[in-house]
């Protein structure tokens, strides 16, 4: 049976009785993290509110034939009526909602589902209003200090170095056409067709891809992608079966074997540029000695990125090991753009490439369901140590990760302030770093078995933003990554 509070209004000596309302709450569970909150404001409170907002008008209407202050209330309430009646109604859910999460202890997680155009405050009768609103999760926070955890480390070589600069480096490179086959590593203008059950279903034109061993598209991927290509020359179809995603958004899809035609438009080949002077110069560095030293703190970054996930996973999991609550499915079906946004700009933080960035997309993109309700639950468990801990986010830190992340992307760090602003991520990074925090914190106290760490430094996988299953008009316009 669900739970079902009944709340007298609560008597405060200490507050000022204007500043509180004569209320009663029935707050209901209607599902996992979702409440159904019904409330009575009495009559008189209401009454209350519209005197103070008539005297409010009084004191400032300027009506012909009576002096400022002096106009009668029933004129003011008359002349005035509309906009007498949007600021009750204003001021009455303002303040009832903020007493409602003050004496019920609700935490919610969005603004309620409240029609406010539907709203009409009566003169003279209580006032009834019902919403349902998502909450956190409530749950036991067990010991997260002294834990026991696998921690992968590296030492950063010159080898691991000189591999990183020499993707680092085609970035700046130049794609010059070429009329030899295909080859591996070739950048390649293709048209896709998809077909399902022998006739086309879905088409891609026009796709610029590198032939690596591995093609990832959002909720499939082609393994043996260099080994069917390489050879094809301009004009030549080659063709290759791929499965959909079980977690794909097309759900009667799942699971499907499509063929999947490629056809070769043009072949380009990628000419970098030699690593001197003039190109450290080039990409802000006034030697290469300092550009190697900014690359050795990358991907020092990336280690400490792979620790965190690999150790918030061991934590996710021992303290979650007794929690019982559950997440509603469609709080994670809302949340699945969000948490890949978060997962992206975590790795845009921690330094790697935009095709290593793409191509964890599409990986998680194909398990995106699951990734998102594991994430959520980190998200709760790590924002209550955070709570717990005190643990705030200065300014100085978010300009700090700006910066990092536009020497990656060889961007100003005024442009990628702006793009995150523009796109709304600038709220996940204060919370990516918070969250951090909080994984150092629970870091700091535990005792750790080193595994040896494996740089993600692959070259085997190109990636597409693109849907085996979705056309390209029935897509949901998202905001694009740069081509690398």
């Amino acid at each position: 049976m669900a739970e079902q509070q009944v709340l007298d209004e609560p008597q405060a000596d200490d507050l000022p009785a204007k500043a509180r309302l004569e209320l009663k709450t029935e707050i209901k569970d209607v599902g996992p993290c979702k409440k159904h909150i019904r409330v009575i404001v009495a009559k008189d409170a209401i009454a209350g509110v519209i005197s103070e907002a008539v005297q409010e008008y009084a004191g400032k209407a300027e009506i012909p034939g009576f002096r400022a202050g002096k106009v009668p209330a029933s004129l003011v309430k008359k002349r005035f009526k509309k906009e007498i009646a949007d600021q009750v109604k204003q001021r009455v859910l303002m303040v009832s909602l903020d007493q409602i999460a003050e004496d019920s202890k609700i935490d919610p997680i969005n603004q309620p589902n409240l029609d406010l155009d539907t709203v009409e405050i009566p003169e003279d009768a209580d006032f009834e209003y019902e919403f349902d609103v998502e909450v956190r999760p409530t749950f036991d926070l067990p010991t997260y200090k002294g834990l026991k955890l696998s921690r992968p480390v590296r030492e950063i070589s010159d080898q691991d170095i000189d591999s990183y600069l020499s993707g680092f480096v085609e970035q700046y490179g130049t794609q010059e056409p070429v009329d030899t086959p295909v080859a591996a590593g070739d950048f390649v203008n293709v048209n896709i067709v998809i077909s399902r059950n022998g006739v086309e279903y879905n088409k891609i034109d026009d796709q610029l891809v590198r032939i690596m061993p591995v093609l990832k598209l959002q909720d499939g991927e082609l393994n043996g992608f260099d080994t069917l290509m390489i050879g094809a020359k301009e004009g030549e179809t080659r063709t290759a079966k791929v499965k959909v995603s079980m977690e794909a958004s097309t759900v009667e899809m799942r699971g499907e074997e499509l063929d999947v035609a490629f056809t070769v438009l043009d072949v380009k080949r990628i000419s970098v540029p030699t690593v001197d002077e003039e190109f450290c110069d080039r990409v802000g560095f006034s030697s290469l000695e300092s550009l190697r030293t900014a690359i050795r703190r990358t991907l020092d970054r990336q280690v400490k990125y792979e620790q965190r996930q690999t150790c918030r996973k061991q934590i996710t999991d021992k303290i979650t090991e007794s929690a019982n609550w559950e997440l509603p499915a469609d709080m994670v079906e809302k949340q699945v753009d969000n948490a890949l946004r978060r997962e992206i700009l975590e790795m845009q933080q921690a330094g790697f490439t935009t095709q290593q960035i793409m191509a964890r997309e599409n990986d998680l993109r194909q398990q995106s369901l699951t990734m998102t309700r594991r994430n959520l639950k980190e998200h709760f468990i790590l924002d209550r140590i955070a709570t717990e801990e005190k643990i705030e986010v200065s300014e100085l830190e978010i300009e700090q990760e700006i910066t990092t992340m536009a020497f990656q992307r060889g961007e100003s760090p005024r442009r990628v302030r702006a793009r995150l602003i523009k796109s709304g991520v600038i709220e996940n990074l204060y919370a990516q770093i918070r969250e951090r925090k909080a994984v150092d914190l629970i870091l700091d106290s535990a005792a750790f078995n080193d595994t040896a760490y494996n740089l993600l430094q692959d070259r085997n996988t190109a990636a597409l933003e693109r849907s085996l299953c979705i056309t390209q008009a029935a897509a949901p316009a998202a905001e694009s990554n740069d081509a690398e």
